[in-house]
């Protein structure tokens, strides 16, 4: 944009410049025309005809009034030389010239018809046939065109040129009125009188020629033309008036005037009359011809100046301007790159403040230098702006790292009294029997559990990440049943786990927070009614589990929203994003990024959402060569030595003791071979004895070797069908239905599956 800085002034500038010197150029260049039109090419030839054709109408006058007289030499001899001026003169019928005076064309081509008659006049004249006054009359137009040639050639564009040149066409006319007198006075001294006609034509040019001389010539003379003032009084002058003077009073007869005097003083006068004046015009001529070339040469000298003082100061607009403008570019380039380096040093720092870093706000802005001009009070602004950006950066990073750390100390502290209310849960199981009390204890234990995954949710998105560790790989059906625990509707959920795959202990953890978002994300968006079909398959990259409700799934774009969020988690401000409905995608990216997983929507042939889990091989291990150790049968337990139950009572739970007297009816797919006939003890519960060992909590916490350990049959995954057959008796035996029918198989109301805490 500066670079208009540069051009506007010399493009406005040049204009008015070329403009100017355009307008100098074409005065001089017309002037220059018009001068040598007047002078040399049009002029000479011009005078040099209306001098040629003035002589040869007086001779010609002469022979038509005595043919045999010797004027007939010097008529052939003048026609010679008139038509060498004619020929000089026809040349100038094709000049177009759009310089040149205005009119002169014309009278040009006026003159150039006339002339073409000549010879047929010179034949008439010669044969007898023209009469003296047709001669008279057509000589007389010709001279009068050529006049108005040389008037036209005075008209130029220069005014001065124009009043010199004025006197000098008057010079003229007063030559052609002399000459018109003689020629008429010529024939009139052959015959010796002049008819009355003849007489007024000479009367009628003596007088314009008077006229002309005192009112129009003899005042315009100046400089060196001042002697010619004088020439009304010289003797020649004097003794042409003296014999124009007899004709007044000379008698005749009617219509006729007797001519008085001798014809060779007239023709002396007349001759010496007309040198003296050619001379004055001779002289007039040259000085209009200097007067127009000085002007034109001062023209040209003006267009020369103002050509290079403004090609002068056009280069110096230019060139100041280009420099102004390189200065002010560099300078606002430099300012341009200051802002460029804060808008990339800036996410740096909020980058290494995230990071944990310390950024010193004086080291990461440079200055700019102050200048007495408005770039430095800008360079000064933009300094002010830079550290302000910076100091903000900082503030707002320790205050988001701040309030993380609240958030995570608050998440922390709340984990630990989870994890003291899980324990006072475990505590309360071991200790009550009430079967009504046990189901709540169950339920408390898994919203407690729920609980605990939530609050996971809050460290995660604090920055931080979840605190449950293994020491050993974990199975993962395994995996997915502690997934399914944290789940609400976990009842919906059904599990299908092709092969045996083993989780690396580092992503057991996170690996079941993500699962069990994802699930309960499923159950969330889908009819309760609906089942969640969670299936796990070895595939060429690692193991990829499925997560497929039947809901009413999203729009293409959402899942596209989706995706890219899952793919490159954002940095999450809890702040700003408290109402977002998505803060669980946001923790399944983020743990997802940080073990490597790959997490894909898409939709679904039900209409739903299936959700792709890629666990990549760097997550898989080999099984552990360690077998964990057995769990001891029920029939492997002491023998019961407590007294028999008596009909109709609730079993009385001992620590370290199951419920063994407890029956389920007869028929039971649960039935034990060892139970009497129709009856059967129900299992013995020993805790953790549904996980796998690397889920169990170590043995020796809280100084507990001898706990209490609960029987179980050897699949642990009908633990849920177990406990709910102990709900059902002990239902039974509250209301006195002694012989309820029994349940189809796998009807059983299913109770929560345990975590890896229980």
């Amino acid at each position: 944009m500066l670079l208009i800085v540069v051009f506007v002034p010399s493009l406005t500038f040049a204009p008015l410049l070329a403009s100017g010197m355009s307008q100098l150029a074409t005065q001089w260049q017309a002037e220059k025309v018009q001068m040598d039109l007047a002078t040399t090419t049009a002029g000479k030839p011009a005078a040099d005809l209306f001098f040629s054709l003035d002589q040869e109408r007086r001779l010609t006058a002469e022979v038509l009034a005595d043919p045999a007289g010797a004027a007939r030499d010097e008529l052939t001899m003048q026609r010679t030389v008139t038509d060498q001026a004619v020929a000089a003169f026809r040349p100038l019928a094709a000049l177009n010239d759009e310089d040149a005076q205005e009119g002169l064309f014309d009278a040009i081509a006026r003159t150039d018809r006339e002339l073409g008659a000549l010879e047929e006049e010179r034949r008439s004249v010669d044969a007898g046939w023209s009469s003296p006054q047709r001669a008279f009359d057509y000589y007389s137009g010709v001279l009068e065109s050529d006049l108005g040639v040389l008037a036209a050639l005075g008209k130029t564009d220069e005014g001065q040129v124009n009043r010199q040149a004025q006197a000098m066409v008057d010079l003229y006319w007063v030559l052609y009125m002399l000459g018109r007198e003689d020629a008429i006075l010529t024939r009139g001294w052959v015959r010796g009188r002049l008819t009355r006609g003849e007489y007024g034509l000479v009367t009628d040019a003596v007088g314009a020629r008077n006229h002309l001389m005192r009112s129009r010539v003899l005042p315009a003379l100046t400089g060196d033309e001042t002697p010619y003032a004088k020439i009304t009084d010289g003797a020649a002058w004097t003794t042409m008036t003296t014999v124009e003077q007899r004709l007044s009073t000379s008698g005749g007869t009617a219509g006729q005037v007797a001519l008085r005097g001798d014809s060779s003083q007239w023709r002396a006068t007349v001759k010496a009359v007309t040198e003296e004046l050619r001379d004055l015009l001779a002289l007039r001529s040259a000085n209009v011809s200097k007067i127009g070339y000085d002007h034109a040469t001062m023209v040209f000298t003006v267009f020369i100046s103002i050509s290079s003082v403004g090609l002068l100061a056009l280069a110096l607009v230019f060139f100041t301007s280009w420099r102004l403008t390189a200065i002010l570019r560099r300078r606002i380039q430099h300012l341009r790159h200051d802002a460029q380096e804060l808008q990339q040093r800036l996410p740096d720092v909020v980058a290494r403040l995230e990071r944990g870093e310390d950024v010193d706000v004086d080291a990461e802005v440079r200055m700019l230098e102050p200048t007495p001009d408005e770039l430095g009070e800008l360079g000064q602004t933009l300094n002010l702006a830079s550290r302000s950006a910076v100091l903000t950066a900082v503030r707002q990073a320790e205050q988001h790292r701040g309030f993380q750390r609240m958030l995570q100390r608050i998440a922390r502290r709340t984990q630990i009294l989870i994890g003291l209310q899980l324990k006072k849960l475990d505590e309360l199981e071991r200790k009550h029997e009430d079967p009504e009390v046990l189901e709540g204890l169950f339920d408390l234990d898994h919203l407690t559990a729920r609980l605990r995954r939530y609050e996971e949710n809050l460290v995660i998105l604090g920055g931080g990440q979840p605190q449950r560790r293994w020491r050993k790989p974990v199975h993962l059906l395994d995996v997915l049943r502690a997934a399914q625990g944290e789940v609400q509707d976990y009842r919906r959920i059904t599990v299908d786990v092709e092969g045996e795959a083993w989780i690396a202990e580092r992503a057991v953890g996170p690996l079941v927070h993500v699962l069990a978002e994802l699930m309960e994300n499923a159950t969330a968006f889908s009819r309760p009614q609906t089942p969640v079909e969670v299936r796990a398959a070895p595939v060429s990259r690692g193991v990829a589990v499925e997560i497929e409700d039947r809901g009413l799934g999203m729009e293409p774009e959402q899942y596209a929203a989706a995706n890219e969020l899952l793919r490159s988690p954002p940095r999450l401000d809890v702040m700003t994003h408290a109402d977002d409905v998505r803060l669980g995608l946001y923790v399944v990216a983020r743990l997802s990024a940080s073990l490597g997983l790959k997490v894909e929507l898409r939709s679904s042939a039900f209409g739903g959402t299936r959700v792709i889990v890629l666990l990549p091989d760097s997550l898989l291990v080999e099984r552990p060569s360690l077998a964990p150790e057995p769990v001891r049968r029920p029939e492997e337990r002491p023998q019961d030595t407590r007294p028999p139950q008596q009909e109709g009572e609730l079993p009385a739970r001992s620590r370290g003791r199951a419920m063994a007297s407890v029956t389920a009816p007869a028929g039971s797919p649960d039935r034990d071979g060892d139970a009497p006939a129709g009856l059967r003890p129900l299992p013995q519960r020993v805790r953790q004895a549904s996980l796998a060992d690397e889920l169990k909590a170590p043995a020796g916490r809280d100084n507990r070797a001898d706990q209490d350990i609960w029987a179980v049959r050897d699949q642990s995954g009908r633990s849920s069908a177990t406990i709910g057959a102990f709900q059902r008796q002990s239902r039974r035996r509250r209301t006195g239905d002694d012989d309820p029918a029994p349940r189809p198989s796998g009807s059983a109301d299913p109770s929560p599956p345990t975590t890896e805490e229980r």
